[in-house]
């Protein structure tokens, strides 16, 4: 069973137990001795059920397209009856749902076979994952002293290390592509409100958060997304429909694409050498595929997007922290929340009703800037972050000045400058994992499109993993079945 968990994507194990080539059960057991060997190491897998995985596979899985693959949530969002979730914070620890979000309802339907969740930073606002309430940092398999990235750092390190072939993440400044790059893998962010956000949220800071996968196969990502697109009930706008499948769009051939790329982060600024090496070695391989490639950058905000998107998921996470807080009827205690947490708050207390409208107003508005960029280009391409995997403890929660912590020199917008562009755009972005560093850490690219054009950046994305695949990689933490 080793052999065959590690030679297939999730598609191909669904594929196997259709065949009753092997058993949901017998997949569920392989994943559970992965928790066991490698989590010790590397602190991804969380809040473990295995009681409820067992029932879901003795009550009969849904005949979906994934039907009995092993997953996981992340420990924030996808909200279920079944999983308890931390959010990632000591505050949230253990909170209970009364009924299935819809994007979870449809991840059952595709006859996966959840068992637990996996790390997140509180509240989702880190480029990296060391939560207290995890009792330690999660750690990357490629190098353990470095980060697999956040707020979806668990799971890009429990896909990494072989323990899930996919797993849920979310994004709301980079989460899922920032983790991608981080750990191997790919990540796509699809086009705001392409997936479902009730019934517990409207809209995740003001539109810009989003769920999403991590992989290790393109084709994966696109099934996943297949399974759980569209609207749910009362949902406040929708993405333009798609024009047929993300599945059908792996097939998509032929056509030449304009391709701009930027060697710099999006404001001009020079980018770790590995970083640009990434994005000059892509943009050669675009150019072979037969699209034509040119650099250039948008004529766009991006220090005030940045600065709104700062105050966004400020007021964000005072509102979650100040809801649960009421309802529970007594005060905050000392070390219930983190220090970024804390440092939010005190900034969001600072920002009145009409800030919060003007910030709001600023991320549409770069999203217009975005769009007249992508009239005349179908395709940007850049480095996903502007260094290589940072060492755990850099971007830790310990903090207290919000602000700095993002956007300071040398700070979260100085190492991730590109993913969060992107949210506040609304686009369809997507990293892939094409470039190593002489020491072995991987480094994505990011490709993003207009918006609404997720099946264009998809098939994209299936033309790149045939030129320049990647699934045979795989990290020096490794799984080894013992001995019979």
């Amino acid at each position: 069973m080793n052999d065959i968990y590690e030679s297939y994507d999730a598609v191909g194990l669904a594929e196997l137990v259709s065949r009753r080539e092997t058993t949901p059960s017998e997949l569920l057991d392989e994943a559970l001795k992965r928790v066991e060997a490698l989590n010790p190491a590397i602190n991804a897998v969380t809040m473990m059920q295995e009681g409820v995985a067992r029932r879901l596979i003795e009550e009969g899985l849904p005949d979906g397209p994934l039907r009995g693959v092993p997953f996981l949530l992340k420990d924030l969002g996808a909200e279920a009856i079944d999983f308890p979730t931390n959010s990632g914070s000591r505050l949230f620890a253990g909170t209970r749902y009364a009924r299935d979000s819809a994007i979870y309802a449809r991840l059952k339907a595709a006859g996966l076979v959840t068992f637990g969740r996996t790390t997140s930073p509180e509240g989702g606002i880190g480029p990296t994952t060391e939560a207290a309430v995890y009792g330690g940092p999660t750690r990357n398999p490629w190098n353990l002293g470095r980060t697999p990235g956040g707020s979806s750092g668990g799971a890009g390190a429990a896909v990494s290390a072989g323990i899930v072939p996919a797993a849920h993440g979310s994004d709301g400044g980079g989460s899922v592509r920032i983790p991608a790059s981080s750990c191997g893998l790919f990540g796509f962010k699809p086009t705001r409100a392409r997936l479902p956000d009730g019934p517990y949220v409207g809209e995740g800071w003001a539109g810009m958060a989003i769920d999403g996968f991590l992989t290790r196969s393109v084709r994966d990502t696109a099934v996943l997304l297949d399974a759980t697109h569209g609207s749910d009930l009362g949902a406040p706008y929708a993405a333009p429909p798609l024009k047929a499948s993300f599945a059908d769009a792996l097939n998509q051939r032929g056509r030449r694409l304009r391709v701009a790329f930027s060697t710099t982060s999006l404001t001009g600024q020079p980018i770790d050498p590995e970083c640009r090496a990434a994005v000059i070695a892509a943009a050669k391989l675009l150019e072979d595929l037969g699209h034509h490639v040119e650099e250039a950058l948008p004529q766009a905000d991006t220090p005030g997007m940045m600065a709104a998107w700062t105050k966004i998921v400020a007021c964000g996470t005072a509102l979650a922290v100040d809801a649960t807080v009421a309802k529970r009827g007594r005060p905050l205690a000392d070390g219930e929340i983190e220090g970024i947490s804390r440092g939010a708050i005190a900034y969001a207390r600072t920002l009145s009703g009409a800030d919060y409208l003007e910030a709001v107003g600023k991320i549409h508005a770069y999203g217009r800037e975005m769009a007249a960029f992508f009239q005349d280009r179908d395709v940007l391409l850049t480095a996903t972050l502007a260094e290589p995997p940072a060492m755990i403890g850099r971007f830790d929660h310990r903090p207290e000045d919000y602000v700095d912590y993002r956007m300071g020199p040398g700070r979260v917008f100085d190492y991730s400058p590109f993913a969060a562009a992107f949210n506040a755009s609304g686009q369809p972005a997507a990293s892939l994992p094409l470039h190593w560093t002489t020491d072995g850490l991987p480094v994505g690219v990011q490709l993003a499109v207009a918006f609404g054009e997720d099946e264009l950046l998809m098939g994209l994305c299936a033309r790149i993993e045939e030129a320049a695949p990647w699934f045979a990689r795989r990290p020096p933490l490794r799984y080894v079945a013992p001995r019979s």
